[in-house]
């Protein structure tokens, strides 16, 4: 049942992150701080990782529990009659699209992280070819600046031919790459203080440790790639991220226009930052700007994305908490019955016969019923008398085989094959055509027995799924009507 608990947890984590991205929101409406507002999107993330986690391990439980427990979802269908194979289709629901979730789920995951993974091997690459060490003096003007922030990690500085725009690569041996040419004034001319906030910026970048956190934010991302409000809290995160350095830059070299300017002459050689390596020109570059020179006005830009995000949050919410309600409607009566109902109607729903049954409903008080469960158990008991019941021990293990095997729309135990499976154990031969076969263009399965006990000889019973959706219905009845 893991493929159902994973859909579950899935579908759960929507209304989950939707909640999360409503808060996050709000704190950023409220905080003017880049670091704070950065500081609040980290943990919103990690968060709703957090909180698919917890939700997983709770639904693997509950499904654990579920199947030991056979619980009811509908009254058993009748083994002789007739009536049940004139069954509605089945419809378009949970239980048709719960297990399809886990496999998606899956590849999507592969997916992503073999793109990231292709992404940081590209980055690493970049460290190897097209490169050359700068003159000497930059590398000590380097020492100076990082000196100035305090940043006492050996950063080395190397210009490269295929990057237009200056980024940071690596974490343990961190490399600034440059432009060729930015340095010498061959590039787009930028004066020396320019070039020093540029670099101000790449190694704010190294002390905030920010390659680090940007990596496993991206893991994150492959885990809930199909969540919104992920890549809107992750959108926001690198957004702040920028802002911090820049922040952090002002703070350094106290000329907000100057470090503008540089922004905007690298601009014109705008590079596109692979996933795996910072870059200066990071962000939406006039929001950043117009941030440095107009600080006031950066919580009014802020107010679309709030009231968008908590609009989507809100129906995201209300629909999710909707399905769940009516999912669970159904249950929970069945889920209050008394254990003794339980009994009758799914334990022993196809062995106890029409006398037991009304014995067993006539009883007042529940040693009674005890006492009745305890001979009904031993008048089947191949050994009475002994402590072991291997007809008991039969019957329960075909409960739990057919609750593994043969979910569909219903619980394993309430489908056809279940019933069969549980009234008369394995088949000697299965004949299974998962694709169609002969006359039909369905599924279908024919199960052979030897010999059933008052039926005969060389029965075959014959399942049909119509629908494709998983629910195979039987089309031979065992154990017909005799004709009058």
């Amino acid at each position: 049942m893991i493929r159902i608990a994973l859909g579950w947890t899935i579908l759960h984590s929507l209304w989950e992150g939707a909640f999360v991205a409503l808060v996050l929101a709000a704190a950023l409406f409220i905080a003017r701080s880049s670091r704070v507002r950065y500081a609040a999107s980290c943990v919103a993330i990690v968060g709703i990782l957090l909180g698919f986690g917890l939700t997983l391990s709770r639904e693997m439980q509950s499904q654990t529990a579920a199947t030991a427990a056979v619980a009811p979802r509908l009254s058993p269908a009748p083994l002789d009659g007739g009536d049940h194979l004139r069954r509605a289709p089945s419809t378009f629901g949970a239980a048709v699209v719960l297990p399809w979730l886990a496999p998606c789920w899956i590849a999507g995951v592969i997916l992503f992280h073999l793109y990231s993974l292709a992404s940081w091997m590209a980055a690493r690459r970049m460290l190897r070819r097209g490169v050359c060490s700068p003159p000497c003096l930059w590398q000590q003007r380097l020492s100076g600046l990082r000196e100035r922030l305090r940043l006492s990690t050996v950063v080395t500085l190397l210009e490269s031919s295929l990057a237009d725009a200056p980024a940071v690569i690596g974490y343990l041996r961190p490399v600034i790459l440059v432009p060729v040419g930015m340095l010498t004034g061959t590039s787009p001319v930028l004066c020396n203080a320019q070039i020093d906030a540029i670099l101000l910026h790449e190694l704010a970048h190294i002390r905030r440790r920010d390659y680090l956190v940007n990596l496993l934010q991206t893991v994150v991302e492959g885990f809930l790639f199909y969540h919104p409000a992920v890549w809107w809290i992750s959108g926001v995160i690198r957004a702040e991220r920028e802002n911090c350095c820049d922040d952090l830059v002002v703070a350094v070299s106290g000329d907000a226009h100057q470090y503008v300017t540089a922004l905007a002459a690298l601009e014109q050689t705008r590079w596109t930052a692979n996933d795996a390596v910072l870059a200066a020109t990071g962000g939406n570059l006039m929001k950043r700007i117009r941030r440095l020179l107009y600080p006031l006005d950066a919580p009014r830009a802020a107010l679309s994305p709030v009231l968008s995000a908590a609009i989507l949050t809100i129906t995201v919410a209300l629909t999710m908490t909707s399905w769940q309600a009516k999912s669970q409607d159904t249950s929970t009566t069945e889920a209050n019955k008394s254990p003794y109902v339980r009994w009758m109607q799914e334990d022993v729903a196809y062995i106890i016969n029409d006398q037991e049954r009304a014995a067993f409903k006539g009883l007042q008080t529940d040693p009674e019923r005890e006492h009745f469960i305890e001979q009904f158990w031993e008048r089947k008991n191949p050994t009475p008398g002994s402590a072991d019941n291997p007809y008991k021990e039969e019957h329960y293990r075909r409960i739990a085989y057919v609750n593994e095997h043969f979910f569909g729309s219903v619980p394993g135990w309430k489908t056809d094959r279940g019933r069969i499976y549980i009234v008369y154990g394995p088949a000697d031969e299965i004949e299974s055509h998962p694709k169609g076969g002969k006359d039909k263009s369905f599924p279908y399965e024919q199960w052979l027995y030897h010999w059933i006990q008052g039926v005969g000889n060389n029965v075959i019973i014959e399942f049909d799924d119509t629908n494709w959706t998983g629910d195979y219905h039987m089309t031979m009845d065992p154990n017909p009507p005799a004709r009058k």
